[in-house]
């Protein structure tokens, strides 16, 4: 594998790879080499998983790794829409089954109902089961505007005292879905999502955030170089002693990284 640039910003770790097709591999592997590590060390590992079209390479080349214990491992998601119908592709679980979940043996899959009419309650369960499985590891992406799960500048907030809320969503993150080929117009996103919090994610003991495409080097350039705020949730991610950042030509064309 070819990696083009490596470097620290602050505490996160930061990775170049010539290509998509790479940088997912190379992500798949070390999450799968991190996942066998604490398998040694506990009996079960519990993983966030996101659901995005930036996260096909990696997801595809994680569920063909060899010599992991799936049946040792619990799997969540880390956000999705309120009131989608439950077959629609564009719900976040229905992806995450399509890509991963179905085809691994997984211990349990734990899936956010996103169209409980109780959103509270919902909240409510899925904070309980969170605190009751600690997070090992996150699997996350970068969003055009720079939020992380769904926690959008307007809504994050690096201190909140829930680990689920709902939150609405600003038009740049629903035109995402659609630039995405999520939704074929903006009126069909919905305006409102589930999302696991910013102390939810950042409690996970490693992270691994995989960022490809064009649409995405805004983000990751002030990800990289702005000062650590809400502004641009994603540069949390500087504050976590063990993150990783995985990149690709694309991602990083047009904006400077400072090295």
């Amino acid at each position: 594998m070819s990696l083009i640039k490596s470097f620290k910003k602050d505490l996160l770790q930061v990775r170049v790879y010539e290509s998509r097709k790479e940088m997912g591999e190379m992500a798949a592997g070390d999450v799968a080499a991190a996942i066998r590590a604490l398998l040694d060390s506990k009996e079960e590992v519990n993983i966030v998983f996101a659901a995005a079209p930036s996260q096909n390479e990696f997801l595809e080349a994680l569920s063909k790794e060899k010599g992991i214990e799936w049946q040792r491992v619990n799997a969540f998601h880390m956000d999705e829409y309120v009131n989608l119908p439950e077959e629609a592709p564009q719900r976040f679980g229905n992806f995450l089954r399509e890509r991963i979940f179905s085809r691994l043996p997984f211990k349990t899959v734990n899936y956010i109902n996103g169209n409980n009419p109780d959103q509270q309650l919902e909240c409510q369960r899925y904070t309980r089961l969170l605190k009751q499985h600690p997070i090992d590891i996150v699997c996350m992406g970068i969003g055009e505007n720079g939020h992380i799960a769904f926690n959008d500048p307007h809504v994050a907030k690096e201190n909140d005292p829930e680990w689920i809320k709902v939150v609405d969503l600003e038009k740049v993150c629903r035109l995402q879905q659609v630039n995405d080929g999520c939704f074929a117009t903006l009126d069909e996103v919905p305006a409102y999502a589930f999302t696991l919090t910013i102390p939810a994610l950042m409690s996970g003991e490693k992270l691994f955030c995989i960022v490809p495409g064009r649409t995405k080097a805004w983000a990751v350039s002030h990800t990289i170089n702005d000062p650590i705020s809400e502004a641009i949730p994603a540069t949390f991610l500087r504050k976590h002693e063990n993150a990783a950042l995985y990149l690709e030509p694309d991602s990083v064309k047009e904006f400077s990284l400072i090295c």
